[in-house]
């Protein structure tokens, strides 16, 4: 009878064993940190559409549109019509979704790198630079990807009459103005995605530490690391779009129309930005830290939610 009794125990203890997840690495666990930043990212700007045709509007036109973000919906509508507010809203979810892809799978593939060079002591020793350097070249290879769709974007909000929606827009830029006009945005691009990626992980990063300082994660329920993902991923927007705000307004700005004949980007970069001042350089900063705060939030809940719906529970962790 003991005997029966130890044998089915065994087999429960071996069922238990064999359903436990499998501990991923390489290919397989960054190809699922890339989908699922670019799940999180792609969702969040596609559903902020609205908001962010109106910061762009203000940008570009801030004498007109000078009523704030819920007056500058009204008038997007009164212009244009209600579906305006879709405007771009192609090449947002597809460039971000390819954004999200290099920037959430470059962040956790580079802070991996940096552990396996340094080792882990030393990383975590000095993680908030591992944090700033990982995020900083994860953002240069996603905004290599992002910026063609983002000129694109910008130019159908700001000339609603361009083209009909992201084939359209991307086909005619590409034959009037060449690839050069895709990147013409490059420098502000970096320029603004940079400091603000950098912002965004190391400000998340920091504020989960210290909420995780006095809870223990190993304990929490799921629904409230969503909780904790989103508080800590708020105040990171917040930050990051204070931070990034100068080189979106410059972004938007130069994506508005083609340079004069021979007038390099770099040039018009000093024009604009000579133009603005520092006021103009944050026209649109509430419709932008309402847009970034939302969306940086559900970023981090997303991504960490998806993360353990597709089983990337390999990640390192180098928070004290």
């Amino acid at each position: 009878m003991a005997s029966a009794t130890t044998s089915a125990a065994a087999t429960k203890v071996d069922a238990l064993v064999q359903k436990a997840p499998e501990k991923l690495s390489g290919l397989a666990l960054y190809s699922r940190f890339a989908l699922a930043g670019a799940i999180c990212c792609s969702v969040t700007h596609g559903a902020l559409t609205p908001v962010d045709v109106v910061k762009t509007r203000i940008q570009l036109d801030p004498v007109t549109y000078n009523k704030g973000l819920i007056g500058g919906f009204r008038q997007v509508i009164a212009n244009n019509g209600a579906g305006a507010l879709l405007t771009g809203l192609g090449p947002t979810a597809a460039g971000y979704f390819l954004q999200g892809a290099f920037k959430f799978g470059g962040y956790e593939l580079f802070k991996q790198q940096s552990i396996n060079f340094f080792g882990y002591e030393t990383a975590r020793e000095n993680r908030t630079a591992v944090y700033l350097a990982s995020s900083a070249l994860a953002e240069f290879f996603a905004d290599i990807a992002l910026c063609p769709l983002e000129a694109t974007r910008i130019r159908l909000v700001s000339e609603p009459t361009y083209a009909n929606g992201l084939i359209g827009g991307f086909s005619k830029m590409l034959k009037n103005e060449g690839v050069g006009a895709f990147y013409a945005g490059f420098g502000p691009i970096l320029f603004k995605q940079v400091p603000y990626t950098m912002a965004k992980f190391v400000v998340y990063e920091k504020v989960s530490e210290q909420i995780y300082r006095s809870v223990d994660k190993s304990t929490i329920s799921s629904g409230t690391e969503t909780v904790i993902n989103l508080g800590s991923g708020l105040v990171a927007g917040l930050a990051a779009a204070v931070v990034s705000q100068p080189a979106d307004t410059m972004l938007s700005k130069i994506n508005k129309t083609k340079g004069l004949p021979g007038e390099g980007t770099t040039s018009r970069l000093f024009k604009i930005a000579k133009e603005l001042g520092i006021r103009g350089s944050y026209a649109g900063i509430g419709a932008r830290l309402f847009m970034v705060g939302t969306l940086t939030a559900g970023q981090f809940a997303i991504y960490g939610d998806v993360k353990k719906a597709l089983g990337a529970v390999g990640g390192v962790e180098i928070a004290k």
